[in-house]
C-alpha cells in the first residue's frame, strides 16, 4: 500500500498521482494531514517486542507493516473542532500533533517522495539552497539576508549598483495563480531606502535584480525534468514577478532545458537528497541561466494542465520504482 499525505482541500494533483498508483496495481490510502484527529482511530502498542501502529478511517484499516512507500505532498495543521471548549483546544492540538508525528516517524525507513524532515529543512532554508546550487556549478544572484537597513543600503549601492529586489523567505500563498494574498518579489527604488525602519520586524532577502528574457518553472522528479516557460516582461506589474501581472495574462509554454543545466540541477538535487522539487530559474538575454530557488512542495498542476505534461503520473511511477 502507498500512503499519500496531503490535506482535505487538495485536489487535481493528488488525484492524478493516486489514479496512476492504482493503475500500477497499488492500493492507496490518502491521509489528509489536517484530519489526523478524532476523525480517525489509531492504536500504538507493542506486539512481540515490536512497535505496532494501526490506523482505521471510514471503514479502512491498516498497520504500518502494510505501507510500502510514502508520497508526501503537503502537511497542514490539525483541525480543532469549533465546538470544543477553549480550555481543551490547546491540549487537543498538542496531543494529536504528537501522535501524528509518531506515526510519521515510524515510517522513516520507507521510500518517501520527499523525506519529510529533509523536505521541511530545505524548503525553509533558501541560503542552503543557494549554496547547493553554486556548488553544483549553477549561477546564483548576489544575495543578502538581513534586518539591518545600513547593510541593505551598502548592498544596494556597492553590489547591486542600484538594481535590487526584495522578497520574503517564505510564501504567503498556496496558489500558483497569484490570486491569493502574497508578497511578490519587489523592485527596490532608491527612494525606498529611506523607509527601511520596519525591516527590524520583518527580515528579508535582498538580491541583485536579474534582467530576464523569461522565467522558468522546472519540475524535477528523480532525474526527469518538465519545464514551463513564462514571459511577463510586457507587464508593468508582472515583469519582476510574473504572479503579480494584472495588465496581461501570461501563459505557460513548452521549454527544453539544455543538457548542461539539467546535469547541474540533477547534481544539486541528488546532493541535497530530494527526489522532487519545483525549481525556479531565469534565462537572461545572453542565454545565461540563473538559479533562484527550489520548493520541495512546489505547485505543478498548472503546468500539467496547460502543457499536458505527465507530472503526476511520473511521480507515481518513480515512487513505485523505488520500492524494493
Amino acid at each position: 500500500m502507498i500512503l499519500c499525505i496531503s490535506h482535505s482541500k487538495d485536489f487535481y494533483t493528488i488525484d492524478i498521482v493516486i489514479r496512476r498508483l492504482r493503475e500500477l496495481g497499488k492500493e492507496v490510502f490518502r491521509l489528509d494531514s489536517d484530519t489526523f484527529s478524532h476523525q480517525l482511530k489509531f492504536e500504538y502498542s507493542f506486539e512481540n517486542e515490536k512497535v505496532q501502529i494501526k490506523i482505521e478511517h471510514e471503514g479502512t484499516a491498516f498497520s504500518i507493516d502494510d505501507i510500502e512507500a510514502v508520497y508526501y505532498r503537503k502537511l497542514w495543521h490539525i483541525n480543532v473542532p469549533d465546538d470544543l471548549d477553549d480550555t481543551f483546544k490547546s491540549i487537543y492540538n498538542q496531543e494529536y500533533t504528537t501522535m501524528r508525528n509518531l506515526f510519521f516517524e515510524s515510517l522513516r525507513k520507507l521510500p518517501w517522495m520527499n523525506p519529510m524532515e529533509l523536505d521541511h529543512r530545505i524548503g525553509e532554508n533558501k541560503l542552503e539552497q543557494l549554496s547547493y546550487a553554486r556548488n553544483a556549478g549553477l549561477m546564483i544572484p548576489e544575495t543578502l539576508f538581513t534586518n539591518d537597513p545600513i547593510k541593505v543600503k551598502h548592498f544596494f549601492y556597492t553590489v547591486c549598483k542600484g538594481n535590487m529586489i526584495a522578497k520574503l523567505h517564505g510564501s504567503l500563498s498556496r496558489s500558483m495563480k497569484g490570486d491569493t494574498p502574497f508578497f511578490p518579489t519587489t523592485r527596490i527604488q532608491e527612494s525606498d531606502l529611506d523607509n527601511l525602519e520596519t525591516l527590524v520586524y520583518c527580515p528579508m532577502i535582498f538580491q541583485q535584480n536579474i534582467e530576464k528574457r523569461y522565467e522558468l518553472r522546472i519540475i524535477y522528479i528523480d532525474g526527469t525534468f518538465f519545464t514551463g516557460k513564462i514571459n511577463a516582461q510586457a507587464s508593468e506589474t508582472g515583469k519582476t514577478d510574473w504572479r503579480a501581472a494584472k495588465d496581461i495574462m501570461p501563459s505557460w509554454e513548452y521549454y527544453a532545458l539544455p543538457d548542461s543545466v539539467c546535469n547541474a540541477l540533477d547534481t544539486m538535487m541528488r546532493n541535497i537528497g530530494l527526489y522532487f522539487g519545483a525549481i525556479d530559474m531565469i534565462r537572461q538575454e545572453d542565454g545565461t541561466y540563473i538559479f533562484l530557488e527550489v520548493n520541495p512542495q512546489g505547485e505543478w498542476g498548472m503546468i500539467q494542465r496547460d502543457l499536458d505534461y505527465p507530472i503526476g503520473e511520473t511521480i507515481a511511477e518513480k515512487l513505485v520504482a523505488r520500492i524494493c
